[in-house]
């Protein structure tokens, strides 16, 4: 774990090396992803059983050993036990309401020149969604990425997930269902990613392809991006908390370990203005690793990526999460607004001692698919709107060309496209 305080002379270099370093995947990944990618688009399922024999230890042969039916996914929804069945409920409720107030409005305006303009959202036809099923199997990420496409009007939905050894996550299968998924395909990486955006004989190819996975499953996303939408490349995920010394370390090491469980290549960062706050946290994380099922992942996650910053003031803290851009910022003090508003980059922002990242992974209803390695500079979480496509409209009548045409033609002829000038002119008589 690595500590840094703004106080040191070389804290600026240091941080710079934080910033700077992504922890994604290397350039052998990115060749073994074209290979995989290439196969599955000249062989097809030949390919993707293959793939999936060697990788997942499962053999495609009949039908139920490629897609899980409907049936199965209902059956496995009302087999759960009543009390996580209800709380999977409030899960999609909470989700569907945040996203359907998210829904644009189509734009329909005829201006003072006579010229109508406007715009239209639609719907994407299909889209794919992949959903881990190695190092952990999450519900929550196929409600937050099929909730989301159902409210924008996407017609249908397949789902990609691995079945190692055949084995399949009842509670995906609960989630598929309570969310409207119209097909659920027992493929999993880079392969899954090629069939959805190539097509199979069997797998029909998608628009969009959204979801978290492996570096494998996001380099594919990378490579096929332009044969598909995307959602984002997603990396391994992060948390930065803010917090003064006013906070319970237990809660705060726990926070911090909530996201190095993810992944080994996870990270997260503390910055605090209290050195002995920061002391009994550091602390306090080795007795929650030893109480953790997933010591093992998190232990190398805070060992290797783990980051306590000391500060003078938390008024620093601001510039420092914005240089970072995490994709989780948690605020933890009394008046967390205050350094919110001066927080430009973040996927998203936890206010308040009482809001632990946690809680947004699964029941509070903005989506948990947020952007990792800095992208939160440029980009924002997965919503409907990645499910949608706007289109333009205009129209002119006579008038209406008469009023703006001739500017047109003079730009078409600065430009040196006659033939642009020439399909105006000819409405205009000149």
């Amino acid at each position: 774990m690595l500590r840094l305080n703004t106080s040191s002379p070389d804290f600026e270099r240091a941080f710079r090396r934080l910033v700077a370093d992504r922890r994604e995947s290397d350039g052998n990944v990115a060749r073994d992803v074209s290979l995989i990618l290439d196969d599955v688009r000249t062989r097809g399922d030949e390919a993707l059983a293959e793939l999936t024999e060697r990788f997942d230890g499962h053999a495609l042969v009949s039908d139920d050993d490629w897609r899980i039916p409907a049936e199965a996914c209902r059956e496995a929804f009302e087999a759960l036990d009543p009390a996580l069945r209800a709380a999977l409920e409030l899960a999609a409720q909470r989700i569907r309401a945040y996203h359907e107030a998210q829904l644009p409005a189509d734009r329909d305006a005829t201006d003072a020149a006579g010229v109508r303009m406007g715009a239209r959202w639609r719907a994407v036809d299909a889209a794919g969604l992949y959903v881990p099923g190695g190092r952990a199997a999450y519900p929550s990420s196929l409600l937050m990425n099929a909730i989301p496409a159902k409210v924008a009007g996407v017609e249908r939905l397949a789902v990609v997930t691995p079945t190692p050894k055949g084995q399949v996550n009842p509670l995906v299968l609960a989630a598929a269902h309570l969310a409207g998924v119209d097909e659920v395909w027992r493929v999993g990486g880079a392969q899954a990613i090629a069939a959805l955006a190539y097509g199979t004989q069997r797998i029909r190819p998608v628009d969009v392809v959204t979801g978290p996975g492996n570096a494998w499953v996001a380099e594919a996303k990378r490579q096929l991006y332009g044969v598909v939408g995307i959602d984002m490349v997603a990396g391994p995920s992060e948390i930065l908390l803010i917090a003064d010394g006013r906070n319970d370390p237990e809660w705060t090491a726990a926070d911090l370990l909530s996201q190095a469980e993810h992944d080994p290549s996870a990270q997260s960062i503390l910055i605090t203005d209290d050195p002995v706050f920061a002391d009994t946290v550091a602390d306090r994380v080795g007795v929650e690793l030893a109480m953790l099922p997933t010591a093992r992942v998190a232990s190398e996650s805070w060992k290797n990526h783990g980051v306590i910053i000391e500060v003078a003031s938390l008024d620093e803290a601001p510039a420092l999460a914005n240089a970072l851009a995490a994709e989780h910022v948690q605020i933890a003090t009394d008046d967390p607004q205050a350094l919110f508003d001066r927080i430009r980059h973040a996927g998203s922002v936890f206010l308040g001692r009482m809001t632990p990242e946690a809680v947004g992974d699964y029941v509070a209803g903005p989506n948990h698919v947020l952007p990792t390695g800095r992208r939160a500079r440029f980009s924002s979480g997965l919503s409907v709107l990645d499910f949608m496509k706007r289109t333009s409209f205009i129209q002119l009548d006579e008038a209406a060309l008469q009023a703006i045409g001739p500017a047109a033609i003079a730009l078409a002829e600065a430009e040196g496209l006659p033939a642009h000038a020439r399909s105006i002119e000819t409405r205009l008589g000149i």
